[in-house]
């Protein structure tokens, strides 16, 4: 009887940190899977930018966006930006003005539960931003004007810019910029930047169960929903981009994903393009296209991969002579708020709302 006894002490006590670690994670899902609405504050046109008004079916949803056409809706590429966490297309709008002047279209919209979407039931992961960025792909080839197309992203929406080209074969390239490598390393960063003094054999394993049950109410799996899958999965032109200054995602991320995709084309036979890597001098986790190394690139990378109309030498001077900057933040809204591991919804796990 004893014996007994001691087993469920023992029992019990190894179950306790696992049911503890169970709670914080369901908390932290709470918490952290769900971003405040932030409705466009900016359109378009502000830039001298012609559009259109546009909805993009996914799946149950309506996603409100924007297609600005170049060239007066000559025939030609397109492009489609995918925004960061708790953020909304005219966020990219710098970006649009890029690929507008070296000749591109391109389809801006809202993630769901983000930008101009109400808000969701179920949180909100990479699944969620990989699903959208592939109906706008799919809107976007349906154009008539638009002979190819290829995707943006930045932050969250780099990761869901890789799951949409992984799973859409007509994707022509795709420009994934401050990525998360995948859900575990996501969740260690929100930890970090949480100020959480968790030791890593504390840390480490409850990363990966708060990842997990993160995921479970919308039905992914790890593997689903990771940018170093997903670019393994991709064999179309790839870009891989960020900032040397990065105080958000470390750089190690980025070399994660230029590894697992080069690994990727280099084991499996067949057609493939080559993996690029970018690192910007003084780039911090947003506003890369300030800098006019990352405008050089970009340009230059998406003429050649998507066939014009420019040379890659003449977009890279059209994309570095475009006058891109930030539209000053809504009150109250920080950097990290807008940041792609949820800034305000995240650290908000551990620390008050602070809008």
């Amino acid at each position: 009887m004893a014996s007994l006894r001691r087993t469920g002490i023992l029992t019990a006590a190894a179950a306790a940190p696992v049911a503890l670690a169970y709670r914080f994670a369901v908390e932290y899902r709470a918490r952290a899977g769900f971003p405040a609405q932030l409705p466009p504050a900016h359109d378009p046109a502000e830039l001298g930018l012609a559009y259109e008004h546009l909805v993009i079916r996914s799946g149950d949803a309506s996603l409100p966006g924007w297609f600005i056409p170049a060239r007066g809706g000559a025939s030609g590429p397109g492009v489609v930006l995918v925004h960061g966490w708790e953020s909304a297309r005219d966020r990219t709008l710098p970006d649009a003005a890029i690929l507008n002047a070296i000749g591109l279209h391109v389809l801006a919209f809202d993630v769901r539960g983000n930008g101009e979407n109400p808000a969701e039931r179920l949180p909100i992961t990479a699944g969620e931003y990989g699903a959208d960025a592939l109906a706008a792909v799919r809107a976007l080839l349906d154009r008539p004007e638009v002979t190819s197309v290829g995707i943006v992203g930045h932050s969250m929406g780099g990761v869901g810019a890789l799951i949409a080209a992984s799973r859409e074969p007509r994707v022509a390239a795709t420009v994934s910029v401050a990525a998360p490598a995948d859900p575990y390393r996501l969740t260690r960063l929100t930890f970090r930047l949480a100020h959480l003094p968790l030791p890593a054999p504390i840390a480490i394993p409850l990363a990966w169960i708060t990842a997990v049950v993160f995921l479970r109410p919308r039905g992914h799996a790890m593997a689903d929903v990771s940018a170093a899958r997903a670019a393994a999965r991709y064999r179309g032109p790839l870009l891989l981009l960020q900032g040397d200054a990065d105080d958000v995602v470390p750089t190690d991320h980025l070399s994660r994903l230029a590894a697992a995709a080069r690994r990727a084309r280099a084991e499996a036979p067949g057609p493939s393009a080559a993996v690029r890597v970018a690192t910007i001098p003084g780039g911090e986790h947003s506003w890369l296209y300030e800098h006019a190394a990352y405008r050089r690139v970009v340009a230059a990378f998406l003429a050649e991969a998507l066939g014009g109309p420019l040379t890659p030498a003449d977009a890279a001077d059209r994309g570095e002579s475009v006058d891109a900057r930030r539209f000053p933040e809504p009150d109250g809204l920080t950097a990290l708020d807008s940041g792609p591991v949820g800034g305000r919804a995240l650290v908000g796990v551990v620390l008050p709302n602070r809008r």
